[in-house]
């Protein structure tokens, strides 16, 4: 995507989430399209364009894509998917995320010194889920998070907490390209591998590690993640990390749900969750593939 394409998605995402909230606040009706249209105050023809230009997929998918028996199978299908990365020891560092995704963890050292010394340059940028923060240091992308509109004033907080003695300056020309790259239909270059600077404990960074091996389009739950990581009883510690997951979308925390099939608990809202997963489903992964 350009700049542009950038900004119109972005745009474009504000009636994605109206939609999806619309959808879950009235759940229990059976709602058509044209309801979905005129609660996002727009015409049925003109929101079949606006999913084909955001994500390559017609509304009966996107409905589809969001439904708790849809849910359900994405689980089942993805659980053996799983099974497998895992067996072929697919999880380390260098071989992850469709290979393009690799990391460092801070070491104890570092840890304890709070990001002293440590200088980071961020920016906020458009992508089709609304705007992101995104930081890096010379070691690698540090943080990543989406940016509610009404909550702008705050939103370098999150980035302080983590590294409260750093030095913090605004460079959108650094950070412009990663985040082009990042969000470009969910492709990347796995010539030039994203790299992460990683802050947490060693438990969290496993399970970060472990949620990189979740493919595009794939589901799985807490259980499998603990499962994965020799921890089958330490579900509830899996979700806690899920949570303070500090790099959005490129470790995919977001398709992490409850091995019931509910799609909930997003630290950037469930709407948005939603969104991005429908943006990855098989059915927008193939329509954009073939647009290329």
């Amino acid at each position: 995507m350009k700049k542009n394409e950038f900004s119109q998605a972005a745009e474009d995402y504000r009636k994605i989430e109206q939609a999806i909230k619309f959808i879950e606040k009235n759940h229990l009706e059976k709602l058509s399209l044209d309801d979905i249209a005129s609660a996002v105050h727009t015409s049925k023809f003109h929101f079949q364009r606006l999913f084909h230009r955001w994500a390559g997929i017609t509304p009966m998918q996107f409905l589809h894509s969001l439904t708790l028996e849809y849910a359900k199978q994405r689980l089942a299908e993805s659980a053996s998917l799983l099974d497998a990365t895992y067996d072929a020891g697919l999880s380390g560092p260098g071989r992850l995320h469709d290979l393009f995704v690799t990391f460092d963890a801070i070491t104890p050292g570092v840890y304890k010194k709070q990001g002293e010394g440590l200088e980071i340059a961020y920016g906020i940028h458009p992508t089709p889920f609304g705007e992101c923060l995104l930081a890096k240091t010379d070691r690698g992308i540090c943080h990543l998070s989406f940016v509610d509109s009404g909550k702008r004033a705050a939103f370098l907080r999150p980035l302080k907490s983590e590294w409260p003695k750093a030095e913090l300056a605004e460079d959108k020309k650094a950070t412009a390209e990663l985040v082009r790259r990042i969000f470009a239909n969910h492709r990347a270059d796995s010539s030039k591998p994203f790299h992460l600077f990683l802050k947490g404990t060693n438990f969290q960074v496993k399970v970060w590690q472990a949620l990189l091996a979740i493919p595009s389009g794939g589901l799985a739950s807490y259980q499998d993640i603990a499962q994965s990581i020799g921890r089958p009883e330490a579900y509830r510690a899996v979700a806690n990390a899920v949570a303070n997951n500090p790099i959005a979308f490129l470790i995919p925390c977001h398709r992490v749900i409850k091995k019931t099939g509910e799609i909930h608990n997003y630290h950037w809202g469930p709407a948005r969750k939603k969104a991005i997963l429908s943006w990855e489903s098989p059915a927008a992964i193939s329509s954009q593939a073939l647009a290329k």
